[in-house]
């Protein structure tokens, strides 16, 4: 534990900032650059320095706006510790207790920033696995960062692999038998949505006796049932990220992205590319015509008309880095044109 003006190395302690089953933040100084940074400590410090290390290095080469940035991880006075960027702002957690359900376009941005956060992490091969509003900060400038990756990896280092890692309240049923996949991440997404757009929870904590139902789907209702304002279009991907049965989720948050921008783009909140439903998402185009051998150039066209149906890559503005639709030529959020 550090206190009030300690002097750590070269950071000086300002004040905590919070404290969590991985450990306790502080705000600090950087004294040699005069610069306000984000301290994590570890509760658990007995844990090889070696294996320590693994997370902080992995998450380091992570870089991408809407992630918290690792700058480097210390040991001084025989205390691990590792030193973030400080984001000026609080929780996305703090919202949505202070106002409740939050304005639907002020979700979907905080959704597809969120979005944008874990695809890139997953293209990394990090797993988050303790995805809920207290691990996003909004900055004063409304840009979404997620915090905490990786820690889940030194929890289980340190519990020797044996405790079930999440918040129950945003854990996917699967986690609960300890089998967490890229598609957890995927669910946790589905509960913040939820929570944002209707000041609730899909469900509170399951209790031991809900766990069937749980695995089953049961408990989830329909979020227009708690605020019917919610576009069908947006409902329909929430409950399809909601799915009990991994296979049926989002497999890539690049996918629920790009449904919320094809949605949010369509007066009638519903997707001119795709009807996202609870169990599946349907494409709406023809399927090529079927190649011959008797033309290298049939196969040729063939070839780039699929290519030209894949799900294209997130952009972002150039202004505000927020993301874009695949075929906007203006951002949403900002204006600016992209041309």
């Amino acid at each position: 534990m550090f206190f009030r003006d300690q002097v750590i190395g070269k950071y000086r302690i300002l004040s905590p900032l919070g404290s969590g089953g991985f450990g306790a933040v502080y705000l600090a100084q950087d004294t040699w650059i005069d610069k306000k940074v984000a301290l994590k400590v570890p509760h658990k410090q007995q844990v090889d320095f070696s294996e320590m290390l693994k997370e902080p290095r992995l998450l380091a080469s992570m870089s991408h706006p809407n992630i918290v940035t690792v700058l480097t991880a210390e040991k001084q006075d025989d205390t691990f510790f590792i030193v973030m960027e400080y984001v000026t702002g609080e929780t996305l957690e703090s919202i949505i207790i202070r106002e409740g359900a939050l304005d639907l376009t002020r979700a979907l941005d905080f959704t597809c920033q969120m979005c944008n956060a874990v695809d890139h992490a997953h293209h990394a091969g990090v797993l988050h696995r303790d995805l809920r509003p207290g691990n996003m900060l909004v900055s004063d400038t409304g840009m979404l960062k997620v915090t905490d990756f990786g820690t889940s990896r030194i929890l289980e280092i340190a519990a020797h692999g044996t405790t079930v890692i999440g918040s129950p309240p945003y854990m996917a049923p699967e986690q609960f038998q300890g089998k967490a996949t890229f598609a957890s991440d995927i669910y946790s997404i589905g509960v913040t949505m939820y929570q944002m757009m209707t000041g609730e929870l899909p469900y509170q904590t399951p209790a031991p006796a809900d766990l069937d139902r749980l695995m089953r789907g049961e408990l989830v209702q329909s979020p227009r049932k708690k605020n019917s304002r919610i576009p069908i279009g947006i409902s329909n991907i929430v409950l399809k990220a909601l799915q009990a049965d991994p296979s049926k989720r989002y497999q890539r948050a690049g996918d629920l992205l790009q449904d919320v921008l094809a949605v949010r783009g369509t007066p009638s909140g519903k997707s001119p590319r795709r009807a996202a439903t609870a169990g599946t998402s349907t494409a709406t185009v023809t399927p090529p015509p079927r190649a011959t051998p008797r033309s290298q150039e049939n196969v040729a066209d063939i070839q780039s008309r699929l290519k030209a149906r894949e799900t294209p890559q997130p952009r972002f503005c150039w202004h505000c880095r927020k993301p874009l639709h695949a075929r906007t030529d203006r951002c949403p959020f900002c204006s600016e044109s992209q041309s």
